[in-house]
């Protein structure tokens, strides 16, 4: 079989397209980055200078005009997600969407059966699914080593009390921005992708920053009930610790806690890729606890993480549907779940009460 490359066009060139979406593509053999959408190019941030060969486009509609482009990927911000993938669709276009989906369940929706309508591959960049850490507690979970899971903590927190200097669009209320949206997204995949969607949600989303008159919801609780276990998602500003707590998972026949956030995004900042020497390698003080029961008592050991998969994975098996062979990394049903609890979350913390989902 001959070997077939599938011309790919990035929408943006912000610290998404250059940090976690480029430096992937790079690495896939079967993908070719092959156009970038930049609306103002200066001397100094040029995607055409920075990747020579490419095409660059002013517009997004110039680009999906391109018979030789094979596959978008939207990766501005939130408010815009909804009409430039439903562009990219309608020119035949397939695409990957930078997390949040959509700022609307509705909106998601529709995105769904536009790309089902023109037989297209419709993905969603949901990029921590492959931390290594999320991997060592999935194989955790799955081998019954915790037991019967009954609560579940996954924190994405951080120690910035004071609203950042600046115009960046994370500061402002807009569609589909705020904590729940930015870091609430890959938190509330990672449970339900375990354990399914819940059956109630409780959610507290506001803000804990002194000062913030704009709006912008700084930082988020969602509370996830199922059957026998709850979960709880945690992304707060306001946390001054020497290290961060990312997971504590209690079951009845185990617990697992881990500090530190996955290293992929530290190491893709610096300019690492993955395949370079240590890429995605977490070292051994970063790994997480297993407390299990021996001869009746708890006995705590380190548990190491698993070898790294990274977020490449996601690329690779890109390239595999576009193929055909396979289905895609992120199927958009889940990820448009995701933005209905979202909406719950923020509906339950309007309204004061838990809500059934």
């Amino acid at each position: 079989m001959a070997f077939k490359s599938y011309n790919v066009g990035v929408i943006g060139y912000g610290m998404s397209a250059k940090v976690f979406h480029i430096p992937l593509i790079e690495v896939v053999p079967e993908l070719k980055l092959y156009a970038v959408v930049q609306r103002r190019p200066t001397d100094e941030n040029d995607a055409e200078k920075d990747h020579p060969g490419i095409k660059s486009y002013r517009s997004t509609e110039e680009m999906v005009k391109d018979s030789a482009l094979d596959a978008v990927v939207v990766t501005t911000t939130p408010e815009t997600h909804f009409d430039l993938t439903k562009l990219a669709l309608e020119h035949g276009k397939h695409v990957i969407v930078e997390k949040p989906f959509t700022p609307t369940h509705k909106e998601a929706e529709e995105l769904i059966a536009i790309a089902k309508k023109h037989q297209r591959l419709l993905t969603v960049y949901q990029n921590r699914r492959w931390d290594s850490d999320f991997l060592t507690l999935s194989e955790l979970i799955k081998s019954n080593s915790l037991g019967r899971i009954v609560e579940f903590e996954t924190h994405f927190d951080r120690y910035r009390p004071e609203i950042p200097s600046g115009d960046s669009w994370k500061t402002k209320p807009l569609p589909g921005g705020g904590a729940v949206y930015d870091l609430g997204t890959h938190l509330i995949d990672q449970v339900v992708v375990v354990f399914g969607p819940p059956k109630r949600i409780t959610g507290f989303v506001g803000t804990q920053r002194e000062n913030n008159t704009n709006g912008y919801e700084d930082s988020c609780t969602v509370l996830l009930h199922y059957e026998g276990m709850l979960a709880t998602i945690k992304a707060a500003v306001v946390s001054l610790e020497e290290s961060q707590l990312r997971y504590w998972v209690r079951g009845v026949s185990g617990s697992f806690k881990k500090f530190h956030l996955d290293c992929q995004e530290d190491q893709l900042k610096a300019g690492k890729k993955p395949g370079d020497p240590g890429f995605g390698v977490e070292s051994q003080d970063r790994h997480g606890t297993l407390t299990t029961l021996t001869a009746g008592k708890p006995s705590s050991k380190r548990y190491p993480t698993v070898e790294p998969v990274t977020y490449s994975a996601f690329y690779s098996q890109f390239a595999k549907a576009l193929a055909g062979q396979g289905e895609v990394p992120v199927q958009p049903e889940g990820s448009s779940e995701v933005i209905r609890l979202i909406e719950l979350a923020r509906q339950s913390t309007q309204e004061g009460k838990t809500l059934e989902v």
